[in-house]
């Protein structure tokens, strides 16, 4: 088969697996939490047979995790809203989840608190895991070393999907297997347990995935069902991106010393993802990042620079009216709409952004003018957040617009800042001074000097709140930043009564409540105490 029927193949195959993804998930009310439907793309008769099977069922549970992360825009709602930097203009069910009302009867919210997206990644990976070895003597084109590729990637996506869901929720039910009918309903797992599970599945596909895909890795070497590294680079999940989500599982738990391993591995290795044909991984300067500059920018279409994160590429089908930060920052001049769902505040803007060198905002001394590669007409009231804007402008109308943005998790200059974390904890500060100078200097701000008498923790968050400024990281760095200072302090209070950070977390307050519908359909499914 020529290399274009394949392209063509492989961009039918996600677009389809994207289209019957978003259909399914519109229905959040199932008679039970674990009652996911079938995710086959064909029916069992003429499943699981040839090499295109494979390929078509493995990207349909990268659109599964795609959708379970962007549906109702759930990744920017709960990574960037809580205690986070943004304000809303008019939605009342966005300023719950500002003000941390997060049981709040709005359907937005029920619809992201029901984690059954989420087990449906979790049962068509391991449906992918069981099943897919059938076709290796069906099929003499899918050999074993690609089948033993495409299961690890099934099983990293399967972990992330646990660690994703455990960032969220705490505890949640541990399945392993496939169920495609009526099965038992299982209680909540220990968050520990299912993170342990998760961990030791990355570790195993890590030693099987490669650097990279389509080229000259020696695990995996030559074209990539019948494409090259230009093709999928940026778009599955590779040895670094296992490493990557190793790390955040490992801080997450507060297991610094193997966060610093695993961000030094992504770190010394990097180079080895890239390739011929487009560009690789690389530090971005600031116009690279926010505007596309050479085509780098990790938002846009899909690019090597994603570490680890689900592209919207417009030149495969894939630009959507939703599930982009876009739908609810950008107005007018850039979309025809006159006010953004939601805004940094003036005030905001310039509490986090204090260097005058910053070229993420502040005034450009050449010009006189604010910068504006993360906001726009910042003297108005209400600044537009425009640092990600990937507009299909061709297929704008009335005020329907297209985006294509990544759902972007990890990028090379994140990692760097959770290895500038992990060593600052372990007491490593020269090599946390030089992570964190690696990063930061990049966007025109001081080199953190000692002598200052900054903290260094503290300066390692800040520079997080401003470089990740809506990537969906503010509240999981606030979580992890308050875990390292153990404050005394008043973190917030509830029904009038302070309470410690600590006080917060050991109360469940850290997660989300679980939707009812999911305690409805499952009786063993406990609601988390803080929101009893």
């Amino acid at each position: 088969m020529k290399y274009s029927n394949y392209k063509i193949s492989i961009c039918r195959s996600v677009t389809l697996a994207l289209i019957l993804t978003l259909v399914g998930m519109g229905n959040f009310s199932c008679k039970k939490i674990d009652d996911v439907q079938s995710t086959r793309l064909a029916t069992e008769e003429s499943n699981w047979k040839t090499l295109e099977d494979a390929r078509a069922n493995l990207l349909s549970v990268y659109g599964l995790m795609r959708s379970a992360t962007v549906s109702d825009n759930t990744h920017w709602l709960m990574g960037d809203l809580r205690q986070g930097d943004f304000q809303i203009t008019n939605r009342a069910d966005l300023k719950s989840i500002v003000t941390g009302q997060l049981n709040a009867q709005y359907p937005v919210i029920n619809r992201i608190t029901n984690w059954r997206r989420f087990y449906a990644v979790i049962n068509a990976a391991s449906l992918f895991i069981e099943r897919s070895k059938q076709i290796i003597p069906l099929d003499s084109r899918y050999t074993t070393i690609n089948n033993n590729v495409d299961v690890a990637q099934a099983r990293i996506l399967r972990a992330f999907a646990y660690f994703y869901m455990v960032r969220i929720w705490g505890d949640v039910p541990l399945l392993t297997s496939s169920h495609d009918g009526d099965f038992v309903q299982l209680p909540r797992t220990g968050k520990e347990k299912v993170l342990q599970f998760a961990t030791a599945e990355l570790l195993a596909a890590a030693q099987v995935v490669p650097f990279k895909y389509g080229g000259d890795d020696p695990i995996l070497p030559g074209l990539y069902y019948g494409a090259g590294w230009a093709s999928w680079n940026g778009n599955i999940f590779t040895r670094l991106s296992a490493y990557i989500i190793l790390a955040h599982i490992a801080a997450w738990q507060g297991n610094y010393l193997d966060a610093a391993t695993y961000s030094k591995f992504v770190l010394d290795n990097y180079t080895k993802s890239n390739g011929s044909g487009s560009n690789g991984i690389v530090y971005l300067d600031m116009d690279a990042l926010t505007e596309n500059v050479n085509y780098y920018s990790p938002f846009a279409f899909k690019r090597a620079t994603v570490l680890v994160g689900f592209p919207f590429e417009a030149g495969n089908g894939l630009s959507t009216a939703n599930g982009h930060i876009e739908q609810l920052t950008l107005a007018s001049p850039f979309i025809p709409k006159t006010q953004p769902e939601m805004f940094v505040p003036k005030d905001s803007i310039l509490k986090i952004f204090t260097d005058p060198g910053d070229l993420r905002f502040g005034v450009n001394p050449a010009t006189g003018l604010y910068r504006t590669n993360y906001f726009y007409n910042f003297p108005s009231e209400q600044p537009i957040f425009n640092k990600i804007k990937v507009i299909y402008t061709a297929q704008t109308s009335g005020n329907l617009t297209l985006f294509s943005s990544t759902m972007l998790f990890s990028r090379i200059e994140e990692i760097t800042l959770l290895r500038a974390e992990a060593c600052a904890v372990l007491g490593l500060r020269d090599e946390a001074i030089s992570a964190l100078n690696k990063a930061a200097n990049l966007r025109g701000t001081d080199t953190y000097d000692s002598a200052s008498g900054k903290d260094l923790i503290d300066a390692i968050f800040e520079e997080r709140r401003r470089e990740l400024m809506g990537e969906g990281w503010r509240w999981y760095d606030i979580v992890r930043f308050n875990r390292i200072k153990n404050s005394i302090g008043t973190f917030i209070k509830k029904n009038g009564v302070p309470l410690t950070f600590t006080q917060f977390e050991r109360a469940g307050g850290i997660y989300w409540p679980v939707s009812q519908d999911v305690i409805n359909a499952n009786p063993s499914v406990t609601q988390n105490p803080y929101w009893q």
